[in-house]
């Protein structure tokens, strides 16, 4: 599968702002950057470090009065959809340490406050078999809708509404295997077929061995994901972040599929 991505920024800065960029496709395993282009108007040089856990790229730049940035790339992507229901079990005390912060509570993930749930719901699951079983859920009771959440909700609130946008789903998908003993971490990326077309967030699962990613809209399927960054919730994966005040002046994202 390739993708073909584009994406254009235009926002209005009140004064000056610092700007935290988080918008590049991650080279990795499982995708491959086959061409990029990232141009951002700005009037001081640009900064890049790594990403969570070494994935990705953020890049920090200084804005003043406006910022406008257009993103272009093609990714080839090179995994292949798992049945979670035949992934096998791994007892926590054996994971591997870089997973330990990813089966802990978090500032939108209250996973602490969803154990009692899933052990009344699907006491008896786990691994592979409790994946799939969260997913299916996840998808099944909530609706998906625009404009019924907002950057504060957390995890255990879309518990309560059933419903909300990609964010939601991917952080109550996250809590929900945190507390069922699952390593999970929210995952920026890019998609086609979202709706409304935007910036994508989805979950990924440790299960025997490996990580697995999942979009519990079912709006793409792991095998035309692109992944940007990782993290412990929204707050780590989030496209842009104003230290500052902003106004949004345009903001497109495009993702097509390429024969």
């Amino acid at each position: 599968m390739r993708l073909s991505i584009d994406v254009t920024l235009n926002y209005a800065i009140d004064g000056a702002a610092d700007v935290l960029l988080l918008i590049e496709a991650a080279k990795g395993p499982d995708q491959r950057l086959l061409t990029q282009d990232f141009t951002v108007w700005s009037n001081t040089p640009l900064r890049a470090v790594p990403g969570e856990e070494g994935i990705g790229q953020r890049c920090w730049l200084h804005a003043e009065g406006s910022f406008h940035a257009e993103y272009r790339a093609t990714v080839e992507i090179l995994r292949q959809p798992r049945d979670f229901a035949e992934l096998g079990d791994t007892p926590i005390r054996l994971m591997p340490p870089e997973t330990i912060p990813y089966l802990l509570p978090s500032r939108y993930c209250e996973s602490d406050r969803l154990e009692g749930f899933v052990e009344q719901e699907f006491g008896g699951l786990s691994a592979g078999p409790l994946a799939s079983a969260l997913v299916d859920w996840v998808a099944g009771h909530l609706t998906y809708a625009s404009g019924t959440s907002s950057g504060t909700t957390t995890a255990l609130m879309t518990f309560a509404e059933r419903r909300g946008v990609c964010r939601d789903y991917a952080h109550l998908l996250v809590a929900l295997a945190r507390a069922g003993g699952i390593p999970a971490r929210c995952v920026s990326a890019y998609a086609p077929g979202v709706d409304p077309p935007d910036f994508h967030a989805v979950a990924e699962l440790w299960i025997d061995g490996d990580w697995h990613l999942v979009d519990a809209t079912r709006m793409a399927s792991s095998a035309e994901l692109a992944r940007v960054a990782v993290g412990r919730d929204a707050t780590d994966i989030a496209f842009m972040t104003v230290f500052g005040r902003a106004t949004m002046n345009q903001q497109r994202v495009t993702v097509t599929r390429l024969p």
